[in-house]
């Protein structure tokens, strides 16, 4: 009953009891996999796990096994222990979340719990996922999210098997990337008088020792953090440090509004565009750095050659460029949010593609029509069964949620629109055969599972009412 369903699980017969004698042995290479184990077991079990020769829980780490690829396992769990096997750190650290998965949902609580057996059944798993993009967007921008939720987050995100966190991080209504060469842009970009009238100041960045910590944490638990730097619009934050640097050069506060502003960088800012740049590659380590790139009020040409020319630095320095709209170069990931069309055209170019169309990946959106739904944005409902069934076209690297958080003020109204609905999209880009019905099936043991990790499965309106 694991979310996501394994490619492969046959049940064996007798399976085995995790206690006070229990210990793990890890071959070379797979000792953060067994630390990840231990990390996540020892406060809800107690149990130590400590490593040695002999361990009952073997974990390994063996390049030449073939068939699993960069990201599979293969798990035996009998009444002798359990094997975790894979060939990269990535499929071990997935194997750990399905041996989290088969043990009592108390297991996932983050205190002590007593008076039960943490028996794991006997069974064969061999788990490869179908598709090798599968992500979740966070805006950080519209209302800052602290370390710790993100944390929290990456942590849910790792139990699910997604494994890209695409953080927003520059927008008309805040700023969080450090940046020393250009230290207005935290100190007056990061901050805002209101939020559309009510008089409370908002803001809050990140240092770069967070920004890498987050880095750490999330690759630890097979997951890569693509950070997104938007341009040349949703620039107004950046503006109101460095006015200088618009289409229009006069002073603007950071914008206390929703929608879309119509300051944007001018041609003469890609100076200082490479130089955000050269910090966001020396922070994050990943492939993969987005670039914005949509709703943009700058002529066509214009927005077209910004995007071309900050896309060949991130493509010079050995990195991929992400966007929202096309950057004229086949090598950049497109991540079409508007509808299918997008996507075909840029399959036809060649081009790698991400699927994030608004009507079935927007976490924004309300997940149901009922009037106890906390404050979204209007126009849809966007349904677990809406992410469960996002359009994949033949040829895409994968898909990804967006929750974009104009009305996001806590870390219960983040997980409340991310759960179950993030479930459904990790489950419907790892099965080899996604099945609907069945996926439900499996989720009534799974919510139990969310439970013990306390992530909401209801949100009052009232608490949300003034976002």
């Amino acid at each position: 009953m694991i979310v996501p369903l394994p490619t492969r699980m046959v049940r064996r017969s007798r399976g085995f009891t995790l206690d006070c004698g229990t210990s793990v042995r890890a071959t070379p290479g797979a000792e953060p996999a067994a630390r990840l184990l231990r990390t996540l077991l020892r406060p809800a079990t107690g149990l130590a796990l400590p490593l040695a020769d002999h361990g009952q829980i073997v974990m390994a780490l063996d390049a030449k096994l073939v068939g699993l690829g960069e990201e599979g396992y293969a798990l035996t769990v009998n009444e002798h222990g359990v094997l975790l096997r894979a060939a990269t750190r990535n499929g071990l650290a997935h194997g750990v979340q399905s041996i989290r998965q088969l043990l009592p949902a108390q297991a996932l609580r983050s205190s002590r719990v007593s008076e039960v057996e943490w028996t794991l059944p006997g069974v064969d798993i061999r788990d490869v996922p179908r598709l090798p993009w599968r992500g979740f967007m966070l805006d950080t921008a519209r209302h800052f999210q602290p370390v710790h939720v993100v944390r929290r987050l990456i942590d849910l995100m790792a139990l699910h098997k997604l494994n890209v966190l695409h953080l927003h991080l520059t927008d008309d209504q805040g700023w969080r990337m450090p940046v020393p060469a250009h230290p207005l842009l935290t100190s007056i970009g990061g901050w805002r008088t209101e939020t559309n009238g009510d008089g409370v100041p908002h803001g809050g960045t990140y240092t770069r020792a967070e920004l890498e910590g987050l880095v750490a944490h999330a690759a630890e638990r097979g997951i890569r953090i693509m950070p997104e730097i938007e341009m040349p619009g949703h620039a107004r934050a950046a503006l109101a440090a460095y006015p200088a640097l618009g289409i229009a050069p006069e002073p603007l506060p950071v914008w206390t509004r929703w929608g879309i502003s119509d300051a944007a960088f001018g041609m003469h800012a890609l100076g200082f565009v490479r130089e955000v740049l050269a910090e966001v590659l020396d922070v994050f380590p990943g492939e993969h750095v987005h670039l914005g790139g949509d709703e943009c009020l700058l002529p066509e040409t214009v927005h077209a050659q910004f995007l071309k020319q900050a896309s060949k630095y991130v493509l010079d320095h050995g990195r991929t460029p992400a966007a929202w709209e096309p950057t004229s170069d086949v090598r950049s990931v497109l991540m079409p949010w508007k509808d299918e069309t997008q996507a075909t055209k840029a399959l036809e170019r060649g081009q790698p593609v991400v699927m994030a169309p608004h009507t079935s990946t927007y976490l924004d959106y309300p997940q149901t029509e009922g009037a106890h739904e906390p404050p979204g944005q209007p126009g849809f409902v966007v349904t677990t069964r809406d992410v469960y069934d996002v359009p994949l076209p033949d040829g895409v690297l994968g898909a990804q949620c967006q929750l974009w958080t104009e009305h996001v003020r806590s870390r219960d109204h983040l997980e409340y629109l991310a759960f179950p609905r993030l479930a459904a999209l990790a489950d419907t880009l790892w099965s080899q055969r996604p099945e609907w019905e069945g996926f439900t099936t499996r989720m009534r043991l799974h919510s139990s599972r969310l439970a013990a990790l306390s992530v909401p499965a209801e949100m009052r309106r009232e608490r949300c009412e003034h976002s």
